[in-house]
Formats: structure tokens, C-alpha cells, sequence
């Protein structure tokens, strides 16, 4: 039966990547718990996507919980414009003592998207307030998904990602292959020889694209980055929306590599998959550009929930489940497990590829016929997985059981056959 609020509203609703005239109507979620969601009917599904790769320690975790309810009690939020709270100060001190080499400056934002922007404006304006003009572009990668906000569309892959109806509105930035081996490698110093001059920085999702496709590439290509950056004096900027907490194996992809971007962007997994909060954390290099007594040098953004109190309570409970439980190993063995158990469609008809890299596992087809009937397939098995394009995968919570995990492979697998 459909409750009487579902059919209040959702005549209302606009739902996201959604052709609405033509795609099924959504199920009605009543309560989460672990990795598991609850539909209005009963039913319950294993979450195999946490959220769009957000729940790292699954669902309603109680010590997150208790935190936000102990904020609320407090203070739910006070604007950051000429204040400051201990919620958002103890995050800041907590990631810049996290994050690898100088990234100290912490600029919190509300999504994603938001926080690559911020990131593109800050590159743009370190060579501005350098007195260096011209350098407005940016070198983004094939494959690449950045977000869905008109700055950060420009530096979406635009072949492959969703965002090629807008190409005329659009900011015209720089979009190549990888360099991943000799080939592209080549192409790639090729065009910083002809276009250095030009950008202000360089952007890429380090290890796995995810949007994109959840793209793979290695540690040295990461390194072919930094490297290029160094020598043509850019900027380099790692998008960590997907990558960062734990979801790649490291807590941060670029640790992986021993790669210091000047710029990271963090989000999703940051709040334990509870509330809406991002962040971009800047170089002291990046930061000394704009420390200045001239008022034109300030970086003159400031979304308005920036660093909401209950969001950042979140965030501090989530790092104090990354300090005292093994949520390292626990992706680990995940990849372990995706490896093996999602292996068993390697030779299927169909299969292009199947990969995994920390709690990420990928099967890849050739093509997928009907996208709704393949999402309506793993609803009727009992399990929430939302395939794209041709990628089936599962980005589930590092806190899984390996029952429901077993589950989610299980029924890739059966599916798929």
C-alpha cells in the first residue's frame, strides 16, 4: 500500500537524473539501519552504493547520532561570517592534522560540487592576486565527473559524462586523456608545452573517477601530475568528493601515491553519510596568495550553512570512528572479497571488465539494454543497486557484514548470468 504522504508528495517532487514523465516511481524508504534500508511496504533491501558512497560506517551509526542530537541541543548552526564555533574549528585542526603535507586551510562549503567550485576559484585567483593574468583555464581528464554546477560541468568529461546539452553556456576549459602510458603520457607534455601558460591549475579524481565511469588508474600517473605540475608551476588540485575516507583503501587516494595536491576537495563520506558538508582545503602556498591588506585579495565566497554546526558535530564523531575502529582494514577486506566474488563474472557474455580497488568493485558491460529493468531486477533479488550507463557497482558501507555483502556479490553475479 502507499502511504498517504507518498502520495501526497511525490506529485511534487522533482527527482534527480530523471527523465519524470517516463521513469518508474520511486520506493517509499521508511527507516535505515547498518546497511540496510526499509521500505514503507516492509521490505528490506541491502544497500550495495551507501548512498551514493556516503554511509562509510552504514546507516544511524549511534555514536553520529548522538553527536548531532548533542549539537542540536546547543547550537544547530551560527553563521561562520565573523564567528566561529568549536564544532567547525576542532574539524579544521582534525583534517589539516590528517591530511598530508601543508593542506592547513580549511574552507567549508555544503556539497560537493560547491567545493570544486570553490576550488577553481581559489587556483584562479592565487595567479590574480599574484598580478599574473591569462591563467583561467583548467586541464581536467577524460572520464572525469566533478559535479553537476555550472563550473564544475565545464571540467566534466564532455564526451562521456551528462552535461553535453549545455556546451554554449559553458566555460570553455581543457579536457584530454590520462597520461597513463607512453602514448598519452607524451600527449599530455605536449599540450602543457603549448598551454601552460594558459591554466591555473590542473584537476583530477585521483585513482577512481567515479561518475565518470569508475575509471582506474595507478599511483604513477598521479606522480606524472605532480611532477608536470612542478615543472610548468601549476596548480594541482585532487577531487577527493568520492576518493577520500577510507573508500580507495588509504584515507585519502592521494596518500596512496605520496602525492600532495596545493588543493583537496572533500565531501560525501565526511559526515558518515548524515548531513550535507564539504570542504576545501588549500596549501599554505594557495593560502599566502590571498593573505594580504588589500580587501581585493580576500576570497570572497561564502555559502550560507558553511560550516553548520550539526554537520561538522558529524564530521567529528565520523573521524572518531576512523580513529577507534579498523575502517581501513575493513575496506581492505571488502576489496578483497569484490575481487574474487565479482571475478566470477569475468568471461560472461557481456563482460567487458570487472575491477575493484578498496571497498569499490566494477563490472563493466558492453551495454546495458534497459537500465530500469536491470535496477527493477535487483529490487525483486533484495538488494539496492543502481547500475549507470554499462557499469554495474557497489560502493557499500566499510562497516558491512559479509552476509549482506555475500548477498550483493551473489546477486551481481545470478543477475548478471
Amino acid at each position: 500500500m502507499t502511504p498517504g504522504w507518498f502520495a501526497r508528495g511525490f506529485p511534487h517532487i522533482w527527482l534527480p537524473y530523471t527523465q519524470m514523465k517516463t521513469t518508474p516511481a520511486p520506493l517509499a524508504a521508511a527507516r535505515t539501519q547498518g546497511s540496510r534500508i526499509t521500505l514503507a511496504d516492509g521490505r528490506e533491501l541491502v544497500d550495495g552504493i551507501g548512498s551514493w558512497w556516503t554511509t562509510v560506517h552504514g546507516y544511524n551509526h549511534p555514536h553520529i547520532i548522538e553527536a548531532i542530537e548533542k549539537q542540536a541541543r546547543v547550537m544547530p548552526h551560527v553563521m561562520l561570517g565573523g564567528l566561529l564555533h568549536e564544532q567547525a574549528a576542532t574539524l579544521a585542526a582534525r583534517l589539516a592534522a590528517l591530511l598530508p603535507g601543508d593542506l592547513t586551510r580549511v574552507f567549508f562549503s555544503d556539497s560537493g560540487s560547491v567545493a570544486v567550485e570553490v576550488a577553481m576559484k581559489m587556483a584562479t585567483q592565487y595567479w590574480l592576486n599574484r598580478n599574473i593574468r591569462g591563467r583561467t583555464k583548467f586541464l581536467a581528464f577524460k572520464g572525469g565527473y566533478h559535479g553537476d554546477t555550472i563550473a564544475t560541468m565545464a571540467v566534466c568529461d564532455p564526451e562521456e559524462g551528462m552535461h553535453a546539452l549545455f556546451t554554449g553556456l559553458l566555460p570553455e576549459h581543457h579536457v584530454i586523456d590520462l597520461p597513463r602510458d607512453e602514448k598519452s603520457t607524451a600527449a599530455f607534455g605536449a599540450f602543457l608545452e603549448k598551454h601552460a601558460d594558459e591554466l591555473a591549475g590542473i584537476l583530477i579524481a585521483p585513482l577512481v573517477q567515479g561518475a565518470g565511469g569508475m575509471i582506474f588508474h595507478d599511483e604513477q600517473t598521479l606522480r606524472r601530475l605532480r611532477a608536470a605540475a612542478d615543472k610548468y608551476e601549476l596548480l594541482l588540485i585532487f577531487d577527493e568528493i568520492f576518493t577520500g575516507f577510507g573508500r580507495t583503501g588509504t584515507m585519502f587516494a592521494c596518500e596512496a601515491a605520496e602525492v600532495v595536491p596545493d588543493i583537496i576537495t572533500l565531501g560525501k563520506g565526511l559526515t558518515g553519510g548524515t548531513l550535507p558538508l564539504a570542504a576545501t582545503v588549500a596549501s599554505q602556498k594557495v593560502f599566502d596568495a590571498f593573505w594580504s591588506d588589500d580587501p581585493a585579495h580576500a576570497l570572497m565566497h561564502g555559502p550560507t550553512y558553511m560550516g553548520n554546526a550539526l554537520a561538522c558535530a558529524a564530521a567529528n564523531a565520523s573521524l572518531d570512528l576512523f580513529e577507534n575502529e579498523p575502517r581501513l582494514r575493513q575496506a581492505a577486506d571488502i576489496g578483497k572479497f569484490l575481487g574474487q566474488t565479482l571475478g566470477r563474472c569475468v568471461g560472461r557474455p557481456g563482460v567487458t571488465d570487472v575491477r575493484s580497488r578498496g571497498a569499490i568493485g566494477v563490472v563493466e558491460l558492453d551495454h546495458i539494454v534497459d537500465l530500469n529493468a536491470l535496477k527493477r531486477r535487483f529490487i525483486e533479488e533484495g538488494v539496492w543497486v543502481r547500475p549507470f550507463r554499462n557499469i554495474v557497482y557497489l560502493t557499500p558501507a566499510l562497516t558491512i557484514s559479509e552476509d549482506d555483502l555475500e548477498k550483493l556479490t551473489h546477486t551481481i553475479v545470478k543477475v548478471l548470468r
